[in-house]
């Protein structure tokens, strides 16, 4: 398989040869490992301990969420953090209200290696469950001091938020981190006929809604 065709498929979460085991069962892309471990040095030498919640992620794991969440295996909430009541939806709207806080499979950063999310495990208190949620993230937040520190140090080493801002797609995530020279690269590999050509052979919910808004989804929620 040639170089295009592997990061095609990296690109929508069905190539794993360019990951490297991290700690536990998180995994990032080769080339992000030592600047990840730059970050948490820097982050280290501010009384921070820079955690991942959430690396790389297949398109099957992804998959399975976006399932569950179409047939109610899984609560949809929308920005108030309330339960959206699916059933009374149509399933194009059902789609816009599962992609503002997940992903489609294929259409995930998560799938590249090159993104993580993070948090403060210095500042957990004992007993806490880590949401990843803006509330955590802001100020009187349990990790706003790390959002704060991240705010002045990522432009100066490659990693950025690519969802900081609310845009009308995917909801802000300020916990989110992406190592733009990988990314960047297998974001061009990903095209929304080449998404499409993957969700139209494979089982998932809403598959009409899917295929129908695919270029819409595509320059939505996945080009950033």
């Amino acid at each position: 398989m040639d170089t295009k065709e592997t990061n095609a498929r990296a690109a929508l979460g069905l190539d794993e040869s360019a990951l490297r085991p991290l700690a536990g069962s998180v995994c990032l892309h080769a080339d992000v490992i030592a600047p990840y471990q730059a970050l948490v040095k820097a982050a280290q030498a501010e009384g921070f301990a820079l955690q991942i919640a959430s690396g790389y992620r297949s398109f099957s794991r992804q998959l399975a969420i976006f399932n569950a969440k179409a047939s109610g295996q899984r609560p949809v909430l929308d920005d108030r953090g309330e339960p959206v009541a699916m059933a009374s939806l149509s399933d194009t709207d059902k789609l816009w209200a599962i992609l503002r806080y997940s992903a489609l499979p294929g259409g995930s950063r998560h799938h590249w290696g090159s993104d993580m999310d993070v948090y403060d495990s210095a500042a957990q208190p004992a007993g806490y469950s880590v949401q990843l949620t803006p509330a955590e993230c802001c100020q009187g937040g349990v990790f706003a001091g790390l959002h704060r520190w991240l705010d002045e140090y990522l432009p100066s080493c490659g990693f950025f938020r690519p969802y900081a801002r609310d845009t009308g797609g995917v909801a802000p995530e300020p916990w989110h981190l992406s190592y733009a020279p990988v990314a960047d690269t297998l974001s061009q590999s990903l095209s929304p006929e080449r998404l499409a050509r993957q969700l139209a052979v494979t089982d998932i919910a809403l598959k009409s809604a899917v295929l129908d808004n695919i270029n819409t989804i595509f320059q939505r929620y996945v080009r950033v």
